[in-house]
């Protein structure tokens, strides 16, 4: 802990993003205890969306196996259980914006070394909608995308909030049924043409992975050849 940051965390008390109580000296990012809630999602899974797989003799996930995905290929860091909902809701719901910090450096630690891999040139947030984002004040994926930018050593990726628009308001995906979330967000997200030619999205949560190839295939309409994905959490088939 530098004296920086020290002085930060006097002045601006940083919580737990499992617990939510406030770290105390020396705890830069969270709680020791709570290391031991979340579940990382592990080498075991889907080589297409990297949700957890229970059988090791499976490379791809029963979706994966059966659709067409546009996006090349997307890891999370920890499995959604009890203790990353309600993380993910504390901090999109009551502003809890300095979870973002540990959720990069989370998905740094267990994601990196693929990461580097990809050959992204630019790392893009899922947008909000305009109404979305006057309601919660800020986009959550652009929180993490920022810490990527500002922490990670040798981050050499621009953050681009430019080429991808959400151009529709949504139903929230994890209250509807598959169908209805193909509805809810088909057509939701246009792309300007860019010069890249593979990039990282980023966001806090992987469901169904719905929207992430709906802003794959705006993208490659666009141009874009390779489309990546990184978030803090995926959703388990089982709860989807």
């Amino acid at each position: 802990l530098n004296i920086k940051d020290g002085l930060i965390d006097i002045i601006f008390p940083r919580r737990c993003p499992v617990c939510d109580d406030l770290l105390e000296w020396g705890e830069r990012l969270i709680c020791p205890e709570c290391v031991k809630k979340l579940i990382p999602v592990g080498e075991l899974s889907c080589r297409k969306c990297g949700k957890r797989l229970y059988d090791e003799s499976r490379e791809y996930c029963e979706d994966c196996e059966k659709e067409r995905h546009y996006f090349t290929m997307a890891r999370s860091a920890f499995i959604y259980n009890d203790a990353m909902r309600k993380s993910v809701l504390r901090y999109k719901n009551h502003g809890r914006r300095e979870y973002a910090e540990f959720y990069a450096e989370a998905m740094y630690a267990l994601l990196g070394r693929e990461m580097k891999t990809f050959g992204a040139e630019a790392i893009l947030p899922v947008p909000l909608s305009k109404e979305s984002y006057r309601k919660r004040g800020f986009n959550q994926a652009e929180l993490i995308a920022d810490k990527f930018i500002e922490n990670l050593p040798g981050c050499a990726l621009k953050k681009d909030t430019e080429c991808l628009r959400r151009t529709a308001s949504t139903k929230k995906q994890m209250t509807l049924t598959a169908d209805e979330r193909e509805k809810n967000i088909s057509h939701a997200f246009e792309a300007e043409p860019v010069p890249y030619k593979n990039v990282l999205l980023v966001d806090d949560i992987l469901t169904t992975g719905t929207t992430l190839n709906e802003c794959a295939a705006a993208l490659k309409a666009a141009g874009v050849k390779k489309v990546f994905f990184l978030t803090a959490t995926v959703v388990p088939d089982d709860l989807n």
